[in-house]
């Protein structure tokens, strides 16, 4: 894609995961990104509305110093705010979200150029509940598997920002450690759901079947269960070659 092309791919995804029929993201909740370019990346401004997300409302910011903070052992509120600011490329941009910090470092993964946050209604009210770290690490179904991965990131409650990123990074290296890839979803404990991939449409896929399997989860724990897949099962459909086949079919 180009510059111009990543950009509207952006502002389509973020109208999609914003859209208020679906739940997951209402008023300013929510954010996304697109990688650019090994410096730069766009992100959403802070205070901006997914479903109504404009180019006025991306800010392009470097790698550099943002990656540079998730270093730095103490911060105050207001160096934050500044060192956000100085990472825009366009000094006269909008303030990037705080959470620009966690999209810096997932879009620095090998093969990620998009990431989207949003605060799932479905999902959050099992990430808010004592079930959250099993929905995180347990699947329900095969399609779950297909679009979520075999596994996801489970990050427990931390201060939104800097602490927040500085913990996404260490879940997410630990996962790469055990799976030698990126994880597709992340999960934060009373706060949300991450999902990243080389593409929108992975994004948008991971969000959707996330959403999904919360829907069932929540169900079959009315009814008894939930009842999870064993991790035989799991593994098998993880490396099925036939579902290789249909993720690349649905440029997951």
């Amino acid at each position: 894609m180009t510059k111009s092309e990543k950009l509207a791919a952006l502002l389509t995804l973020s109208h999609e995961l914003g859209d208020e029929r679906l739940n997951m993201a209402i008023l300013g909740e929510g954010n996304t990104s697109a990688k650019m370019s090994d410096e730069t990346f766009y992100v959403k401004a802070s205070g901006s509305c997914l479903a109504t997300l404009a180019e006025t409302d991306v800010v392009e910011c470097q790698f550099k110093l943002l990656l540079a903070m998730l270093e730095r052992d103490q911060m105050t509120d207001q160096q934050i705010v500044d060192e956000l600011f100085a990472s825009r490329v366009d000094t006269e941009a909008r303030k990037p979200s705080v959470e620009a910090l966690f999209h810096a470092y997932l879009l620095s993964l090998p093969g990620v150029e998009f990431v989207g946050h949003t605060h799932s209604v479905a999902v959050n009210q099992i990430l808010c509940s004592p079930l959250a770290e099993k929905f995180a690490t347990q699947k329900l179904f095969p399609d779950e598997i297909v679009c979520c991965g075999a596994a996801s990131v489970y990050v427990p409650y931390t201060d939104p920002g800097l602490e927040l990123s500085k913990v996404i990074r260490v879940e997410t290296e630990k996962f790469m450690q055990t799976y030698s890839a990126p994880p597709r979803v992340i999960l934060l404990e009373n706060h949300g759901i991450i999902t990243l991939g080389n593409s929108p449409n992975a994004v948008k896929a991971a969000m959707l079947m996330a959403q999904k399997s919360a829907e069932i989860f929540v169900g079959a724990a009315a009814l008894g269960g939930p009842k999870f897949l064993s991790p035989e099962d799991v593994d098998r459909i993880a490396n099925r070659i036939d579902e290789h086949y249909r993720q690349r079919a649905l440029k997951l």
